[in-house]
């Protein structure tokens, strides 16, 4: 079940894209001052976006009605991981079942969105030409031209502001206790913000592992692969004075990953004694 929670997910980010990226198709709105403007499609100029918004409410009504029918008869309590918590839902409540289906495919849109700014700071404004990064640009919008530091506090504000805004709901369906104070719920809000930064070991160990497997494998010229490149290398940039190469071997890549994943397993574990502390 999880699995296929996780499935749907992919599915329902796959759709958003398509929903939001229709505004960005140069041969949708286009003048003939430019050169994709004397382009015409075989197919008819307009485009609807709509059915990919109406397709993702369509899979979280479906899945929500789906987990409440089998989650029972598996035994399957759903779950959100927020880093410092974890949140069950009852899977025999059709409502909390609901609920969880809209805020599992709200947090996999979070990761996405998490992922495309952390490779906005890693990456920067270094490759104008990049597609991919060009990509990175069109989804984050104005927010991938702020300084650096202000895009550094967007998780940590806007994570916290999710949980203090949550907070309430999962306290009235009992999955979490009651906030004593705002003092109480003010701590849990810091410690939630901090923990979307967890986030980010996926995408960055994913990319460096990837970087690792294109430094001695020839996987083509793919556009892909220079963003791999690109990514890596900033990435490692910090290890490049150690001496890290052994022959024609380099280890820093192995080296970051292992200090990205272990780094993060430390803070997760501090994040969770916080949340503990800061709810007593």
């Amino acid at each position: 079940m999880t699995l296929i929670d996780w499935i749907l997910n992919v599915t329902g980010v796959l759709l958003w894209l398509n929903f939001r990226s229709v505004k960005f198709d140069p041969l949708v709105r286009t003048s003939a001052a430019s050169l994709a403007g004397t382009l015409r499609r075989a197919e008819p100029v307009t485009r609807s976006k709509w059915p990919f918004l109406a397709a993702i409410v369509g899979v979280i009504l479906f899945r929500g009605w789906f987990y409440s029918e089998l989650g029972p008869a598996v035994d399957w309590v759903p779950s959100l991981r927020l880093g410092a918590i974890t949140i069950p839902f009852r899977s025999d409540y059709k409502d909390r079942v609901l609920l969880f289906s809209i805020l599992s495919f709200g947090l996999a849109l979070a990761v996405f969105y998490l992922w495309m700014l952390c490779l906005s700071l890693v990456n920067g404004r270094a490759s104008e030409t990049d597609p991919l990064q060009r990509f990175v640009r069109l989804h984050l919008g104005v927010v991938d031209g702020w300084p650096w530091p202000l895009r550094l506090l967007v998780p940590l504000i806007a994570g916290g502001a999710v949980w203090f805004g949550l907070h309430p709901v999962f306290a009235g369906l009992g999955v979490v206790p009651h906030a004593g104070s705002t003092r109480v719920l003010l701590a849990q809000t810091c410690v939630m913000g901090l923990a979307t930064y967890l986030s980010w070991k996926y995408v960055l160990g994913g990319l460096l592992a990837l970087y690792l497997l294109n430094s001695y494998v020839y996987l083509g010229s793919h556009p892909f692969w220079a963003f791999v490149t690109l990514t890596g290398g900033n990435v490692l940039a910090p290890l490049r004075k150690i001496p890290l190469c052994y022959g024609k071997v380099d280890f820093s890549p192995v080296l970051a990953i292992v200090l990205i994943f272990g780094i993060s397993e430390l803070v997760q574990v501090g994040l969770v004694h916080l949340y503990r502390l800061a709810s007593a």
